[in-house]
């Protein structure tokens, strides 16, 4: 890893390193129109096609069956299951407080007015397949989905080269109930929910992470005229951690590997406090990285990610609030502390005991977060991410004469006579 000083810093090299390259989507953007424009037209035979190109799967039904379920909790082994709806226990206790409470105020006699939430009504969650088949994923996004209400749950994932999907995913969708599933990856899947087809219903929502094809077909169908809301645009995998004296150097290369094997473009980023922590940080790196299976693309995350050495803590903590990491590892004695100085992040991990993984797979908080910077005024995935809010009120004769001269006067301020005239006309009927 690239090391730096941030006392030798100029402001415009601070801001090289604030930026996150992998992030940008210009690029793919032309091939992600030109997949929404073959699903618009070919609807399922477009999917199928695309699917034998680009997974190298011939499928006669783009649904999973009742029997591929049944097979795929038939093949898993007993310890396999157990983690998985173990881990569904942490992630409904966690989410299961978030449903968001109505709210009601009488703002003056004769007006009441109410915040009420309401599910989105069809929600289509992508869960990414490859080298990497995000188990987690169906959970993290899943779970809020069924506690937030949502009437109807569709997820679409790739299928293997075989035509089916993997068993701990469609077991992960299982356990929660849930059965509709989607043997459609990449931006072809983003577009099929956008647009509906003959088997894929349209969407109002788009979860789940995904490849830079995935994040500009989701960019794509966000816009007019497709106006499909989504969750997030998310970049690469992020890691900062915030080290001092007391790190265990081998722990700290553990943690920035975990994130560093998602992809060649993942960013991570150790800012220390203490200089001698970086040689054995980077001896624990060079051993540690030869024992992974995806060590070639861990190598290159590495590679292009850095350490920064600060004069202290509090340095530290104003260069991490800049940067606004996915995740954000507090790696020093006293966590709490400098937890408190914390306005930017999308996950934060208090103490050397609370690696990064735990929060990926199974300690109960949500691992679909900003990156790229956008935790300085976005958050991680909440229930309410699944629910709309709606506006009621209603007027009696009582709030209708204590409103009406502030209303009149206002909308003749703004030069709307019909707005006035519509309060003027209920105050004479009401004589």
């Amino acid at each position: 890893m690239r090391q730096f000083k941030q006392g030798d810093l100029s402001s415009a090299d601070i801001a090289r390193l604030l930026r996150r390259e992998g992030s940008d989507i210009a690029d793919v953007l032309p091939v992600a129109k030109s997949i929404l424009r073959e699903v618009e037209a070919g609807k399922d035979l477009a999917l199928r096609d695309l699917t034998r190109k680009l997974d190298r799967a011939v499928l006669s039904s783009l649904s999973v069956s009742e029997e591929e379920f049944e097979r795929a909790e038939e093949g898993l082994s007993p310890r396999t299951k157990e983690a998985i709806l173990d881990a569904r226990t942490s992630l409904r206790a966690f989410h299961r407080p978030q449903v968001p409470h109505a709210v009601e105020v009488e703002t003056r006699p004769g007006v009441k007015c109410r915040l009420l939430w309401r599910p989105v009504q069809r929600v289509g969650i992508y869960i990414p397949g490859g080298s990497a088949p995000l188990v987690s994923t169906v959970l993290m996004v899943g779970i809020p989905a069924v506690i937030a209400g949502c009437d109807d749950i569709v997820f679409c994932t790739p299928p293997n080269q075989d035509g089916g999907v993997t068993p701990e995913i469609l077991f992960a969708v299982k356990s929660l109930g849930l059965k509709k599933v989607f043997k459609v990856g990449g931006a072809q899947a983003i577009a099929a929910m956008a647009l509906g087809t003959e088997s894929i219903p349209k969407v109002g929502k788009i979860f789940g992470p995904g490849n830079r094809y995935v994040t500009a077909m989701k960019s794509i169908v966000a816009q007019p005229p497709y106006n499909v809301a989504i969750d997030m645009l998310a970049g690469p995998s992020e890691l900062l951690i915030i080290a001092d004296e007391t790190a265990d150097p081998r722990w700290v290369a553990a943690d920035l590997l975990s994130q560093a094997e998602h992809g060649t473009d993942s960013a991570v980023v150790l800012v220390a406090s203490s200089e001698g922590l970086f040689a054995k940080v980077q001896k624990e790196l060079d051993i540690q990285l030869t024992k992974l299976p995806r060590q070639a693309m861990a190598a290159r995350s590495l590679e292009n990610g850095f350490m920064l050495l600060v004069s202290d803590l509090q340095e530290a903590l104003a260069f991490s609030n800049s940067y606004a990491p996915e995740h954000l590892i507090l790696a020093v004695k006293d966590p709490d502390t400098l937890a408190s100085g914390i306005v930017s992040a999308g996950s934060v991990f208090l103490g050397s005991l609370s690696s990064v993984v735990f929060g990926d797979y199974a300690s109960g908080t949500n691992h679909t977060l900003p990156t790229g910077g956008l935790a300085v005024s976005f958050g991680g995935l909440t229930v309410r991410d699944f629910m709309k809010s709606m506006f009621f009120q209603s007027i009696t004769p009582e709030g209708l004469a204590a409103l009406s001269p502030t209303v009149k006067t206002l909308a003749r301020a703004e030069q709307l006579e019909g707005h006035a005239r519509a309060v003027e006309i209920r105050e004479m009927s009401s004589d």
